[in-house]
């Protein structure tokens, strides 16, 4: 359309619009209420939120399923400083969240007035752009690049705005930014990578969170298929390849599958499709160092700052997962048509995963009356329908999962990632079931996770009626620190106990939802199948139990020491 007069409020509302966002979420404040005013007439759904944390894990959420740029809006000062964590866990997780932050007036930046603060510098290591609004007259040229840079560089942007600018009359144009695709890489890179594998004795394609974002799994499936090379999910990436697939060994990393990291330590050569092989998720498992040290690495991302970064690599290539491993596929074929099968490779496979398998079916089946955390979540990863998505928390029971629930398809299995802040999954969750609303969602937390973000929100999915369904696995304590309290402070509990906790299936109930409190494994399958079925606001609280003897190893063995104290009134806590 032409330029013509508007004010900027309708100017970043149009922009919106233009942009796709259906829904935006936040709570109301003074800042942005002349664009909030439009948001219905405009066809906006604003969803008001307990906390604006929840607001940008929503936002983050609704954008890692959709695949396109969302949007979160906060009062000025406090409200903004609030969406700081979950910007984070967004950058991370490169996904396209565009954050709003009204600021103060342009006449009173500076001046120490009431909620003023410098809200740019705050963000700026975990966005990919950022933009102050300088003139009412550029209020949609500015929205709109925050938009673009959201899609080009898959990742969170800030869009900063003095409250002032809102109002006023501008002449603005207002069109949709193209989307961006990227290629399939160098020619001579592609042609190194298909002779890699082709000659590689034993290669092993590790998935990574780039290969659900670029749906690409169809062309990694016909790769790995005509090679016979297992599939590996990266760290809390189990949606990146078909579970159910021969060739599938499920994900390497903390509390992941022993089979994947058997598998991948076999490896000569590694095809990395979109992974920054994060240390977080290559370091040592259940006493195992499995990362292939000799193999030779075949990196391959849109973001080029993660190439080679975290480990050598024979060859990095910047380019998109599904253009790439396409294109290579075509020249494996050319270099070695007729491939066969290879049966010993999928024997071997196969073996990997039976023992893994009745290992891990070993380890969950626990009768104790109180549940073995590890029961809850095998019974729990049978439950949940095929096809729905689960955002996980962080923690020892959000992680010990990883090695539980299995995906069919892309974009199902939504995590805090490397970030792992506490009180992500519950918000996360709201925005996937707006963006799939015929899927089943859950939220699965531990009780320490759900108490900073989940009581909360459960009011807001009741107002909002968006029917997910979390999951509590109550142990009454921060697991995964207790545990390290009892491998390196031998056994003092500080802050680890959580001994008073509500009866959360009741809150829930309170708040106008559905509440279910499990201590029964049997019960499970029932109480998920009811959830689902009701198609309101759920929560399953499921009693398990906490200790030593079922919490997971220490998250980070390579960062702790047990105690050792020089001070004669502390040599009492030395641990030897």
């Amino acid at each position: 359309m032409a330029k013509v007069k508007m004010t900027p409020s309708e100017a970043l509302v149009e922009t919106l619009v233009a942009e796709g966002v259906e829904n935006i979420f936040g709570i109301v404040g003074s800042a942005y209420m002349d664009a909030l005013d439009l948001f219905p007439t405009a066809g906006i759904r604003f969803i008001s939120v307990a906390h604006e944390q929840a607001a940008c894990h929503a936002a983050d959420g609704l954008a890692r399923v959709t695949g396109k740029p969302q949007a979160c809006i906060a009062q000025n000062g406090p409200g903004a400083a609030n969406f700081v964590s979950a910007m984070t866990a967004a950058y991370w997780a490169h996904s396209p969240v565009v954050a709003i932050t009204p600021e103060a007036g342009t006449l009173g930046i500076g001046t120490g007035g009431f909620q003023e603060l410098d809200q740019m510098p705050m963000f700026h290591e975990q966005t990919v752009y950022q933009v102050r609004v300088n003139a009412a007259q550029r209020m949609a040229e500015l929205s709109r690049r925050a938009f673009y840079m959201a899609k080009t560089y898959n990742g969170p942007t800030q869009l900063n705005i003095p409250r002032d600018l809102f109002y006023g009359v501008c002449e603005d144009e207002i069109y949709t930014t193209p989307d961006i695709t990227y290629g399939s890489g160098p020619r001579q890179s592609l042609e190194e990578a298909a002779k890699l594998l082709a000659e590689a004795k034993y290669p092993v394609i590790l998935a990574g969170g780039g290969v659900s974002q670029a749906d690409a799994i169809a062309e990694l499936k016909a790769l790995a298929e005509y090679l016979t090379a297992p599939v590996v999910n990266s760290y809390l990436h189990n949606d990146t390849f078909p579970s159910s697939h021969k060739l599938s060994v499920g994900p390497i990393g903390y509390c992941g599958s022993k089979a994947a990291m058997r598998t991948i330590a076999k490896a000569d050569v590694v095809l990395a499709l979109g992974s920054r092989l994060g240390p977080f998720g290559t370091l040592p498992q259940y006493d195992m160092t499995y990362w292939p040290e000799n193999a030779k690495i075949i990196q391959v991302d849109v973001n080029p700052a993660v190439l080679g970064l975290s480990k050598r690599v024979e060859l990095a290539v910047l380019a998109d997962c599904r253009e790439f491993a396409k294109e290579v596929f075509t020249l494996v074929k050319a270099a070695k048509p007729g491939l066969e099968e290879d049966k010993a490779r999928l024997e071997d496979v196969a073996n990997e995963k039976k023992i893994w398998d009745d290992e891990l079916e070993k380890w969950s089946s626990s009768t104790n009356k109180l549940m073995h955390p590890r029961r809850f979540l095998w019974e729990l990863s049978r439950a949940v329908p095929e096809g729905s998505i689960v955002a996980t928390d962080i923690g020892n029971n959000s992680s010990m999962c990883n090695s539980y629930f299995q995906f069919s398809g892309a974009r199902q299995h939504i995590s805090a990632l490397s970030w792992g802040n506490c009180g992500f999954a519950y918000g996360a969750a709201m925005g996937a079931k707006l963006g799939c609303p015929d899927k089943a969602v859950f939220a699965f937390q531990g009780d320490g996770a759900y108490g900073i973000s989940g009581i909360a929100e459960v009011m807001t999915a009741v107002r909002e009626n968006i029917p997910i369904i979390a999951i509590v696995a109550n142990n009454y304590e921060w697991g995964a620190e207790k545990k390290n309290q009892i491998d390196y402070y031998d056994n003092r509990f500080i802050g680890a106990n959580l001994r008073e906790n509500p009866n959360y299936a009741q809150l829930a109930e309170d708040m106008g939802g559905k509440g279910y409190r499990v201590e029964n494994y049997d019960e499970v399958g029932d109480v998920v199948k009811d959830a689902v079925a009701s198609g309101k606001p759920c929560v399953i609280e499921g009693v398990i139990q906490g200790g030593e003897e079922v919490l997971a190893e220490p998250f980070r063995r390579d960062a702790l020491k047990k105690a050792y104290r020089m001070l004669p009134k502390y040599e009492h806590l030395n641990v030897k």
